[in-house]
């Protein structure tokens, strides 16, 4: 498994980073800590600099100093990151960058790049860098990277002790995937899933009086086909691993459901796909729900992506 951690050297990233303790992660994985100094200007190559203007020299000489100092910061905060990823994680292998730019659009040009698995942010904090405000990188992340994307919100737990995770399900292949991803980890002991279903009455496949709306029939027709989802899918995750499953159809906005399901039920976790595309009734789709979950969440989201 690869994996990449944004990492900013606050209180937020480093309880991102324990976090992963209880995501089922394997034992062996290739991890990269990225720290990003938001500054626009490379330090300079000593050979390649020019004293053909004095006076643009005295201008800019200072500011790529202060851009290096800050590149140099940040590998050092990469560095740290690293040690306790390490030290969390010791059959890893674990390196560090440290490096420059916009700290969103360089984690998602790595995760590019890169061939990976999973992208790791914090959810919040403004660090040590400066202007690097895990908040905003989270979502700009989550939304470009071609990869799933873990928004980390890491509370004091023992890393063996039992974890409960919400799965929202709509049918589609996306969310299927997501299934796997929950069956394929190692879970503690007595951990929990619980799989949802949300039915929005509200969503409308078409506006325009020349379409009628949902009938009593239908309703009961997606209600039946959400029971088989979550049934199925029970029985799919019992007979792959020993964690218990339960079950819970749920009808409102899957925004709002979600979150409150989760906040309800304590769980460390919520596990939804990136899109829902693809199932056979729109008012189940799980497509703009990923961001909207992992923005107000009070518990680590972990967005589901297929790799294309």
């Amino acid at each position: 498994m690869k994996i990449l951690i944004g990492y900013d050297g606050s209180e937020c990233a480093d309880a991102a980073i324990d976090d992963l303790r209880r995501a089922g992660l394997p034992q062996k994985a290739e991890a990269q800590v990225l720290a990003v100094a938001e500054v626009w200007l490379p330090p300079p190559d000593p050979s390649q600099t020019s004293s053909s203007s004095e006076e643009v020299d005295q201008v800019v000489q200072p500011m790529y100093a202060k851009a290096k100092r800050a590149v140099q910061e940040a590998q050092i905060i990469a560095t740290r990151g690293a040690a306790r990823l390490s030290g969390l994680f010791p059959s890893w292998n674990v390196s560090s960058t440290g490096t420059y730019g916009s700290p969103a659009w360089e984690l998602v040009f790595a995760a590019d790049k890169g061939g990976l698995d999973l992208v790791v942010v914090g959810s919040q904090g403004r660090s040590a860098l400066g202007r690097f405000v895990l908040g905003s990188v989270s979502q700009v992340v989550l939304n470009e990277a071609p990869c799933s994307v873990r928004i980390a919100r890491g509370r004091v737990e023992e890393p063996d002790a039992p974890v409960r995770l919400i799965v929202g399900l709509d049918g589609s292949r996306e969310s299927k995937t997501a299934v796997d991803v929950v069956a394929n980890r190692a879970w503690p002991l007595n951990s929990e899933i619980k799989l949802v279903v949300v039915d929005d009455p509200d969503t409308v496949n078409f506006v325009g009086a020349d379409f009628p709306p949902i009938t009593e029939n239908e309703v009961n027709a997606d209600h039946a086909w959400a029971e088989k989802i979550l049934s199925d899918t029970a029985t799919l995750l019992r007979s792959r691993s020993e964690i218990d499953v339960t079950t819970e159809l749920l009808e409102g906005n899957p925004k709002t459901e979600l979150i409150s399901a989760a906040e309800a039920w304590s769980a460390d976790c919520i596990f939804v796909a990136s899109s829902g595309s693809s199932n056979k009734s729109k008012r189940l789709i799980l497509g703009s729900v990923s961001a909207a979950v992992s923005s107000r969440a009070h518990c680590s989201v972990e967005v589901i992506r297929i790799k294309s």
